[in-house]
């Protein structure tokens, strides 16, 4: 029998450290061992990614490059740039492949490329060897133990994990690697295609990753930012396996926090440092594994002689609600990141609901502005220019620098669903995902869900206040002060409420508190906008609105939802776009909003000014039917940035 030639496929794994699917790897023996990354088209087109994430991939793959050539210095990742649904075939026979090792990826987008490659494989003569290590628990067999349903709680994650058995210690690196074999490329590129790709709003110049198939100098380098066409990054956060695991001792060393850490104690308004690890980007990207992660604070627990803290709000737990959203990704696929055909999420007439393809029952890549008081208050959430200095901090802060603490993401995103805005939580999902460098689909689409009340958590009356939940952690506002500098000098006073503060002062402190910040001076002065709603007044009309669907009692796959005769359940004055007794599916509207103009927003998106429900014109016919969007069917990602703008009816 012929000596293993293998290619080990790094994907969400960027590490040597405790990586089951690499050691199966080596184990074979190989007289050739080749570590790859293919160059996937899906996530530089079709998955919505900022600079700050893009960067921090980079480096993850750097970083990994470095210790692979320390091992073995004939070795490298090496980079090949086309999908690995076009590139295997022809790869297989190039080098001779017998065996393709990789690391189980239960993200719905991944499980169909997997399963493409698999069959690519088979049809090739290739035995493929795939090992969970993604997650504590293999999520699908979490799933299985969990009686084949979605994992929706804590619990459930601790009852199925018990049965499956426990958590494996993390297997030591490798301290060395076969040799690559022969890396020539003498087969032809099969370039992607680049639209559409939703990252155009990312980039300022033209992405030319894709011009050659091993880079530049033909040596499979890592592409940089500048080929990926991307504006410069503003993160502050590094990563690399080396970075992970330096951060991870440093954490370790302080047993007392380790021991004792319990995540609805930390502050969400600290900074340099941040109340929490930080670790959550490198378990993304699999820089730091979750089973290194849990061991070495597992090991500080059972030795501490204070009282530890336990799950879920130990540091262990966190890694247990990671699996939770997993195993619910696992169970529910595509369905499980939106709310049209999912049966574990509740229906919420929302504003700004998002379009549907009903062939594939899955969302598109647009929404409609059924309300266009909505639409501009989502615009200013998401540009930090709501008028309340702690939501925009933490979004200045999330855009600026792609990481916010979990208590600040739970404010903003109460804030815009049920808390204040009544939006569709898919929108503020979406943001997320183009600006987190953590972001995880199964986590990102779970918490979103959470927030909004929508699956996992019910207390629907109960919501962040956008002035007192922060005082409550920061008297002083520091966290305001650094991310909304045009309020550095106002008084603690009215830190949170700065359009209270008389306007002597306003102007002795530098910043006048009005317009809806679209304009940033007064002269001299800088500008702050007034708060974009009446919090008081808007928290009542949601829980209202919360309760009203509530007591209607849908979910995403009940068959009123799927034809649009839930509306005939709601009051036509009810919140949201319910009037009538018909529809499009979902929450769909026909028509556009008549007041929908722009309101200083870039890139060409749509919005329109706040205007009260009796100034809105009659229906007319929507502008925008048979735009080609991007179809979300190949992906795991919440929707991009492409609206349709529609009118409420009276």
């Amino acid at each position: 029998m012929p000596s293993p030639r293998v290619i080990y496929w790094f994907r969400t794994d960027l590490r040597l450290h405790d990586s089951p699917a690499l050691q199966a790897a080596l184990e074979l023996k190989p007289e050739c061992f080749y570590p790859i990354w293919t160059w996937d088209p899906h996530y530089v087109y079709h998955a919505r990614v900022g600079p700050n994430r893009w960067q921090f991939l980079l480096e993850c793959q750097s970083d990994l490059s470095k210790s692979i050539t320390k091992l073995n210095s004939k070795s490298k990742l090496f980079l090949i740039r086309e999908a690995p649904q076009t590139l295997f075939p022809k790869l297989f026979k190039e080098w001779n492949i017998t065996h393709l090792v990789f690391e189980k990826d239960t993200d719905a987008y991944g499980r169909e490329r997997d399963g493409k490659v698999k069959e690519l494989a088979r049809k090739a003569g290739v035995e493929v060897i795939i090992r969970p290590g993604r997650t504590l628990y293999d999520s699908d067999e979490l799933v299985k133990e969990n009686h084949n349903k979605p994992t929706m709680s804590i619990t459930q994650v601790q009852v199925a994990g018990a049965k499956i058995g426990d958590i494996v210690r993390p297997i030591p690196a490798p301290k060395s690697l076969p040799d690559p074999g022969p890396t020539t490329l003498s087969f032809a590129q099969q370039k992607p295609a680049s639209s559409p790709d939703i990252n155009t709003i990312q980039r300022d110049a033209e992405e030319t990753s894709y011009n050659t198939l091993a880079g530049l100098n033909n040596d499979f380098a890592v592409p940089t930012m500048e080929e990926i066409g991307l504006k410069p990054a503003t993160s502050p956060h590094r990563g690399g396996e080396t970075v992970a695991l330096k951060m991870l001792d440093d954490i370790i060393a302080n047993e007392d926090y380790t021991a004792t850490f319990e995540k609805p104690k930390t502050a969400p308004t600290a900074f340099e440092p941040q109340a929490t690890t930080l670790l959550s980007p490198y378990l993304h990207f699999g820089a730091l594994s979750c089973r290194e992660f849990y061991w070495r604070v597992q090991d500080v627990v059972s030795k501490y002689k204070d009282k530890a803290s336990q799950p879920p709000t130990s540091l262990t737990g966190q890694l247990l609600f990671r699996d939770m959203y997993f195993g619910a990704q696992a169970a529910l696929g595509y369905a499980f990141g939106q709310t049209y055909n999912n049966p574990r999420c509740r229906f919420i007439p929302w504003h700004l609901p998002s379009e549907i393809d009903t062939n594939s029952g899955l969302i598109t890549g647009r929404y409609f502005v059924d309300s266009a008081e909505a639409e501009v208050l989502f615009k200013r959430w998401k540009e930090g220019r709501t008028g309340f200095p702690w939501i925009d901090a933490l979004m200045r802060q999330l855009k600026l620098e792609g990481w916010i603490h979990h208590l600040g993401r739970h404010a903003v995103a109460c804030f815009l669903t049920r808390g204040g805005c009544y939006v569709d939580w898919e929108r503020g999902a979406e943001v997320f995902e183009e600006w987190l460098i953590d972001h995880e689909a199964a986590c990102n689409i779970g918490n979103w869900q959470w927030l909004s009340c929508t699956a996992f958590f019910a207390q629907f009356y109960r919501c962040y206040s956008p002035i007192a939940f922060p005082q409550k952690w920061d008297k002083e506002g520091d966290l305001v002060r650094k991310y909304v500098p045009e309020l550095e000098h106002f008084d603690k006073k009215y830190i949170y409420e700065p359009w209270k503060a008389p306007i002597v002062d306003q102007k002795k402190w530098g910043c006048l508190v009005k317009g809806d910040g679209t304009e940033t001076a007064d002269g001299k002065l800088k500008m702050y906008p007034k708060p974009m709603l009446d919090f008081a007044k808007q928290r009542e009309i949601c829980i209202q609105g919360m309760k009203n669907a509530y007591q209607v009692g849908l979910y995403g796959n009940d068959p009123k939802v799927l034809d649009g005769t839930w509306r005939r359940l709601f009051k036509d004055d009810a919140e949201g776009p319910t009037e009538g007794s018909k529809g499009l599916p979902g929450a769909q509207v026909t028509h556009e909003n008549a007041n929908a103009e722009t309101d200083g927003v870039e890139d060409g998106e749509h919005a329109a000014p706040p205007g009260p429900k009796s100034e809105r014109k009659g229906p007319k016919k929507a502008a925008n039917k048979g735009k080609s969007v991007h179809k979300r069917e190949a992906s795991q990602t919440t929707l991009d940035s492409m609206v349709t703008r529609k009118k409420k009816k009276d």
